[in-house]
């Protein structure tokens, strides 16, 4: 016999936890689960600053630890497990976990996030937190004064290539063509930043350090008769070559845009789906700031708890 819910959540990042202690909070009994990254995209990074409440900083893992046991405290069901197939097509909505349990739920929350895209060097994990980072806004506080990369030639990476310019010494910016394809606006700001020097025609080989990074091997005109291996000094590197949103399972049913980022109504996590809710990163292709997830878990939860009363 299937299991039935009132309301099921789908991962634990910031989104999926504060979903998850608003839904409880509203006697909806939720059950999370987690999926393959327990404490989502966040706990890749080591120390959040901009998170309110925490005027000192905290260490990832602790932070989302702290809001799954907040969750837990409220009744939340949190589980183990991913869910490997979906069917939106009738009420309440089925739900396959691991490829065998089957879930019916009132209403389901969205909450996978995205995952950022990384070049695929085994060193990239290897300094994970150690000086790799996927996000300018989360962690380049931490590299005030300091000398930086990084990769990309699109809006995304000259805005944060400008962004870390206010706050480090140097900062390289790694293009792989002979142009950026940033809107001409970004690029007129790059080119204007003296703190940006822009390596175009350069890839990564590799990163190096002790324990932490400490610069990187770039290899110049790749390919070409004058080509050349670059070595540059840095202490950060910063991926800016887009996220995956994790919508895919979802895409039968949901709306979404090119990029896969699921569409909701404007100012409301409400997807094309009645009763089905997104939160977070996966619905969010400008901001991915955690306060921000944690937002729109909020709203989810509180339209989930309303969809629900105009049902009863």
């Amino acid at each position: 016999m299937n299991e039935k819910v009132k309301c099921l959540i789908i991962g634990s990042g910031p989104a999926g936890y504060t979903a998850a202690i608003y839904a409880s909070r509203a006697n909806l009994a939720p059950v999370l689960y987690e999926g393959m990254q327990s404490g989502g995209q966040l706990t890749q990074t080591t120390e959040i600053e901009n998170f309110p409440g925490y005027p000192e900083g905290i260490d990832a893992n602790l932070m989302m630890a702290d809001l799954r046991a907040q969750a837990e405290r409220f009744g939340t069901d949190v589980r183990f497990g991913c869910i490997t197939d979906v069917d939106f097509s009738c009420s309440p909505k089925k739900l396959t976990i691991d490829g065998e349990k089957i879930i019916e739920a009132d209403t389901v929350i969205i909450a996978t996030g995205a995952s950022a895209k990384y070049l695929g060097l085994a060193d990239e994990q290897k300094y994970m937190g150690k000086g790799v980072s996927a996000c300018a806004t989360c962690d380049g506080f931490f590299y005030r004064k300091k000398t930086v990369a990084v990769v990309g030639g699109g809006d995304t990476a000259c805005e944060e290539a400008c962004y870390l310019a206010g706050l480090c010494e140097k900062v390289y910016l790694i293009v792989r063509k002979p142009f950026l394809r940033a809107s001409k606006v970004m690029q007129d700001r790059v080119f204007k930043n003296e703190k940006i020097t822009v390596l175009f025609e350069h890839n990564t080989q590799s990163l190096y350090g002790e324990d932490l990074l400490e610069g990187a091997k770039l290899i110049k005109r790749k390919g070409e008769a004058d080509e050349e291996i670059v070595d540059i000094k840095i202490d950060g590197f910063f991926l800016a070559i887009g996220h995956h949103p994790n919508s895919d399972i979802f895409k039968k049913y949901i709306n979404t845009n090119e990029e896969g980022y699921i569409l909701t109504e404007p100012f409301r996590p409400l997807t094309n789906v009645p009763g089905v809710f997104a939160a977070g990163d996966v619905a969010d292709p400008i901001y991915r700031q955690a306060i921000c997830a944690a937002a729109s878990g909020c709203k989810s939860a509180m339209e989930a708890e309303k969809y629900l009363a105009a049902m009863e």
